[in-house]
């Protein structure tokens, strides 16, 4: 199972054929040509990231659908570009980012943070960092396996194999679920795989 980050593209299908993947504006553009002038079957689009179907507006002409979109992608490119920076900082307490949240602990859990250096909030910070490098590949996996899910389940819902698939793609049985998906139509199979494994499927 793939771990770490995943690039935030996007996918539409019209049916079960690929129509486009790529930035957010190039899908929208591909995919109002595709209602313009393809077949009448249903288009989904799917943000790769989460697998999630999205639904976008692609009226108006060509330059509007790109102007439209061009902010989306500029977002996007930035998150990839520095997903988890961290923040450059002085004395004193953070100004920005903070989220100020009720945290239940017991009384020696409240003891023990008190007594480390920063105190608390900058104590919880650091074991939230370290949790988040040590589970990173067991997070990252969870995350391909959902999206993968997501997205067989919008799309594949209803084909042979998909209980099977599923039960394949949660036991992390990559040879199994392959098998399963092997009927399926060659972009579906090809974009579940993608998302579920990365692009060495």
């Amino acid at each position: 199972m793939m771990s770490g980050s995943f690039p935030h593209t996007y996918s539409s299908f019209q049916g079960h054929r690929l129509i486009e993947s790529g930035p957010l504006s190039t899908v929208a553009l591909a995919t109002k040509r595709a209602v313009e002038t393809g077949p009448d079957e249903p288009i989904l689009i799917f943000d790769d990231h989460t697998g999630r179907s999205i639904d976008i507006d692609t009226r108006g002409t060509d330059a509007d659908v790109l102007a439209r979109f061009a902010a989306s992608d500029e977002l996007d490119d930035a998150k990839e570009a520095k997903p988890d920076a961290p923040e450059s900082r002085g004395r004193g307490r953070p100004k920005l980012g903070v989220i100020a949240r009720e945290v239940t602990l017991l009384p020696r859990h409240w003891e023990w943070l008190a007594a480390q250096p920063g105190g608390a909030s900058v104590a919880l910070r650091k074991l939230v960092d370290e949790a988040r490098r040590a589970n990173s590949g067991r997070d990252g996996a969870r995350a391909a396996q959902e999206r993968a899910y997501y997205f067989i389940s919008a799309i594949a819902g209803d084909m042979p194999g998909f209980e099977e698939a599923s039960r394949a793609l949660f036991a992390n049985d990559k040879t199994m679920f392959s098998e399963r998906i092997a009927a399926w139509p060659p972009d579906v199979r090809t974009h579940a795989a993608r998302l579920a494994y990365g692009d060495d499927a």
